[in-house]
Order: structure tokens, then sequence, then C-alpha cells
């Protein structure tokens, strides 16, 4: 019987690797952000900040993010959207509670932008284009970057740039169709 439940375990873990031997990820973990230049894959961090990964979950479920300009890129350090406005003062009118960890930013992570306040990030993010360790521990980190950076890399620059690139749209993995 031990040896069967062994058996059983084994191929589990095998049935839940890609293709590459690795660990396949959790497609409600998984967030899609197509830009009109492919995909971006990002893999949540729930295990670092629950509350805003929901949030992000619940606003790209609602298509909240599908067309929001990247309003705020600077070369050598992030590319900022988040904010349907476009101006970098707009949000969803809800505001988090910082989760701080000690997550670094390195390049590809996701963060949660905010004023002064530590509680006041509500929809805009960032995502970091190289080592960004000096921003440990200040902004809430909630995703990373795990296939498509080169994309993100590609990003318009400027604040704002001229004619800004868009998120086509964003969904949670689980409702990719």
């Amino acid at each position: 019987m031990r040896r069967l439940a062994f058996v059983a375990s084994i191929i589990g873990a095998i049935m839940s690797m890609d293709s590459n031997g690795a660990a396949a990820a959790d497609p409600e973990d998984t967030l899609y952000m197509d830009l009109a230049s492919g995909r971006v894959t990002i893999e949540l961090r729930s295990d670092l900040a629950p509350k805003h990964v929901a949030r992000i979950k619940e606003l790209a479920r609602q298509g909240f993010y599908d067309g929001v300009v990247f309003h705020r890129v600077i070369e050598g350090f992030m590319a900022q959207s988040g904010d349907p406005t476009g101006t970098g003062r707009g949000g969803s009118g809800q505001n988090l509670d910082a989760e701080f960890s000690d997550a670094n930013y390195g390049r590809g992570t996701l963060g949660m932008a905010r004023a002064q306040s530590p509680n006041s990030a509500d929809s805009q993010f960032f995502i970091c284009f190289k080592d960004c360790s000096f921003l440990n521990g200040q902004y809430t980190v909630w995703g990373q970057v795990t296939d498509g950076m080169e994309l993100v890399d590609g990003i318009k620059r400027g604040e704002p740039p001229q004619d800004p690139d868009q998120i086509v749209k964003m969904q949670v993995a689980a409702d990719a169709q």
C-alpha cells in the first residue's frame, strides 16, 4: 500500500511539471500581461502580499488594466502603469495597507506604487528593469516576471512617453481562453 502511495505521489509530481522538467506554475497564481509586442508572464507572490495579489487579480478579472498605458518609464529603473487616467494620479479608488517583505527588488520584480504614506498603494504598479534593491522593504512586492522580460525592456521610455505603450489585456492565467 505504501509503495502504491509513493508511486502515485511521483506520478503526481511528474504531471505537475512543464516540458522542461520545472514545476508547472499554478494558473491561479499566474498573470498574463499582453502587450502589443507579445505576452509577459508574471508569477504572483501571494506568499509575500496576499491582499495585494487578491486585489490585482480582482482588477484584472474586471478588465481594469486593459488599455491602460505605461505613464512613467525611466531608463535603467522601471516601467509604471495601472492608472486608468494615464496621468499617474489615478487609481481604482481602494487603498491597500502595506505588505512589506524582505524580498529583493531584482530585475523583473513587480511592486506597488504608492504615495508618501506606506498604506496608499491602489492599482498602480511598476516593473524593475534591473536590480533596484534600494527599494527593498519600502514597497510591496507582489510579482515576478518569469517570461517576456525582453518585451518589458522594449516599453517606450518617458515621463510620460510620447505615444505610450499600453497593456492590451491583463488576465489571470486560470481565466485565459
